[in-house]
């Protein structure tokens, strides 16, 4: 049995043109629990994380800055939404989230966040509707307290993990894998350690062809004993800020591919859900659902 990290303030309102893509964090647990995919026994409500393994990531400036609502203009406008204590807050759990996830998935092989996938915060900024990096903090407390050797960090979100990349940039116990859309944001890409940009249109049979080539030669070479995984499903043809063509079939085959990999090879896995902004919600919750559909059925 997985368990899923979730807590009511992660559907905190926010202002009318930021409601819409804070929906799913409502309705995918309600999802979950109606169909009998996940049972309420699996949820958990993570608290507030303490500083110290989020300072072992970001700079004690950026976080003061976040923690008293001082960021200047500038550094808001490329977060994308109104700072507030309550954003914060629901950081703070987020990230909470992820590192009793990693616990957990040490124990069970796997472990959910119902959000994060925060991969667009750098060690000292936020854009992009990410303030601090749920897997970066996650993968850095693995190593901190020598829970782990090696991590392999999947980001198969439709957008390149750009702060991801920086934060691990000089630290080889972490690979930094990141597949996403050539012309999506962020129009600068940093680098990863393996960076595969698709071409605009890429469609279910050449993305998930590449994946297959890729992914286990990567586990073979770096032999991670811990492996993050992003499922953002912002990859499917009606994504609003995506660019790809793959079907929400095609999304579920791919988490397919990772989760047999880590359960064939008995690699930990935690999974952060990442974006997706289909223009109508059962879209999303569709294709996010199926992620929790495909463990439940490869780790029942």
């Amino acid at each position: 049995m997985f368990t899923i990290a979730y807590h009511p303030i992660y559907k905190h309102p926010l202002p009318d043109g930021h409601r819409f893509p804070m929906l799913k964090y409502e309705l995918l647990p309600q999802q979950l629990l109606h169909e009998g995919t996940a049972a309420g026994k699996m949820f958990f409500e993570p608290e507030i994380a303490d500083l110290a393994p989020v300072l072992a990531v970001h700079t004690k400036e950026y976080v003061t800055h976040l923690a008293d609502l001082t960021l200047d203009a500038r550094a808001v406008r490329k977060i994308g939404f109104p700072l507030s204590a309550e954003l914060v807050e629901r950081e703070l759990r987020i990230a909470q989230g992820t590192i009793l996830g990693v616990q957990n998935a040490l124990h069970d092989g796997i472990a959910f966040n119902i959000a994060g996938g925060t991969h667009h915060a750098y060690t000292n900024r936020g854009e992009a509707f990410c303030l601090l990096n749920d897997q970066a903090i996650g993968a850095q407390y693995l190593l901190d307290n020598n829970l782990a050797k090696k991590i392999l960090i999947v980001d198969l979100d439709v957008h390149q993990g750009n702060g991801t990349a920086e934060i691990f940039e000089k630290n080889n116990q972490v690979f930094t894998f990141s597949m996403h859309g050539k012309s999506n944001y962020p129009f600068k890409k940093e680098t990863s350690d393996l960076d595969i940009a698709l071409p605009d249109g890429t469609s279910d049979e050449e993305y998930l062809k590449i994946l297959n080539a890729t992914l286990p030669k990567l586990i073979e070479t770096q032999k991670p004993d811990f492996i993050f995984y992003l499922s953002g499903v912002d990859i499917v043809a009606t994504d609003k800020l995506g660019k790809l063509g793959c079907s929400v079939q095609g999304c579920k085959k791919r988490d397919e591919i990772v989760f047999e990999l880590c359960k064939k090879y008995q690699i930990p896995v935690q999974c952060s859900m990442g974006g997706g902004y289909s223009p109508e919600i059962k879209t999303i919750i569709e294709a996010h659902a199926n992620t929790y559909r495909v463990a439940n059925m490869i780790y029942h």
